[in-house]
């Protein structure tokens, strides 16, 4: 099908916008990538902007998009998570009806339905574990309900991504940007963590980017209320993550455990079965994981070396 013209991003302004908005004009030089600033809590606010640009895809973002910020902004979180999300759907039904939407949910969703040493599938129950992860499956299932009021929603579920320009608020970059403080003489040779022996999903944000592109280029065969994964499918232990990113900086430190650190009912599992993206919109990750820790650590690098790591 032909490629859309008008593309509205929400939240284009935060760590996947920027990686999103660049693999979106690379994708589509003739479209408009449209990204106003828009308080997803004001219901008239969201319907003007969508009223205003008409688009043929939407895609998703804006979010409170940490488990940290959610836990001490419940309020906030469920406005925005939630009930931001029903606003935009609300509106592209009204102005937009034949727009896509592409919906940035979460694996945390599926919490406690994970676990195992098995990758998890789309079917899976969702069961939050956290206020975050409750704000997210809400809207997931919200949305796809909407599906059969005629809501042409894609649900897309990533699981952990990292990469350059992301803050020091999860776990890669954490540990990162601690590296290169201690490098840098800035930070003695010590290393606070939580919990090294749990197993997450790890992937590059611009293969996340790579699979909002994919969903758009297959829109037309992606049904009202598609669920796709996006993961790597493999499991990494973090304690290695983080011998890693010490074996490229070269550095040698004291890694203590921390247990402030570590979550009350931490997932010792948690990966994704990646099948139905690869089968319906044709993707997998390409980026190798190496690269990734690469460009996150000489991210922060640089990050250290113009402000002290205070970025």
């Amino acid at each position: 099908m032909p490629p859309p013209r008008r593309i509205l991003v929400t939240g284009g302004g935060g760590f996947v916008g920027r990686h999103l908005c660049a693999a979106l004009a690379a994708a589509y030089p003739e479209a408009a990538v449209l990204t106003p600033s828009v308080d997803v809590r004001d219901p008239a606010a969201v319907a003007s902007m969508v009223r205003s640009t008409i688009p043929e895809v939407c895609i998703h973002l804006a979010a409170v998009s940490t488990i940290a910020a959610a836990q001490s902004g419940e309020t906030e979180a469920w406005q925005v998570n939630l009930h931001g999300s029903l606003h935009l759907a609300r509106a592209i039904l009204h102005y937009a009806p034949r727009c896509q939407m592409l919906f940035a949910s979460s694996a945390d969703a599926y919490g406690g339905s994970v676990g195992s040493p098995l990758a998890i599938v789309e079917d899976a129950a969702l069961a939050p574990t956290n206020v975050y992860a409750a704000t997210k499956a809400a809207a997931d299932l919200a949305l796809g309900s909407m599906a059969n009021e005629g809501l042409r929603v894609v649900r897309l579920r990533p699981f952990n991504h990292t990469g350059p320009g992301q803050s020091a608020d999860f776990v890669v970059p954490a540990f990162a940007r601690q590296i290169s403080r201690i490098a840098a003489h800035l930070q003695a040779p010590l290393l606070k963590v939580g919990n090294l022996d749990t197993y997450r999903d790890f992937l590059d944000v611009r293969d996340v980017c790579a699979a909002y592109v994919a969903s758009i280029d297959r829109r037309d065969a992606l049904a009202p209320g598609t669920i796709l994964n996006v993961g790597s499918g493999q499991a990494r232990r973090i304690g290695d993550v983080l011998d890693a990113l010490m074996a490229m900086a070269g550095v040698a430190v004291e890694v203590h455990s921390d247990p402030s650190r570590a979550r009350a009912n931490d997932i010792e599992f948690a990966y994704a079965d990646i099948e139905r993206a690869r089968s319906l919109i044709e993707w997998q990750p390409t980026i190798p994981w190496s690269d990734t820790l690469g460009d996150v650590l000489a991210d922060w690098q640089r990050r250290v070396a113009i402000n002290s790591g205070e970025a």
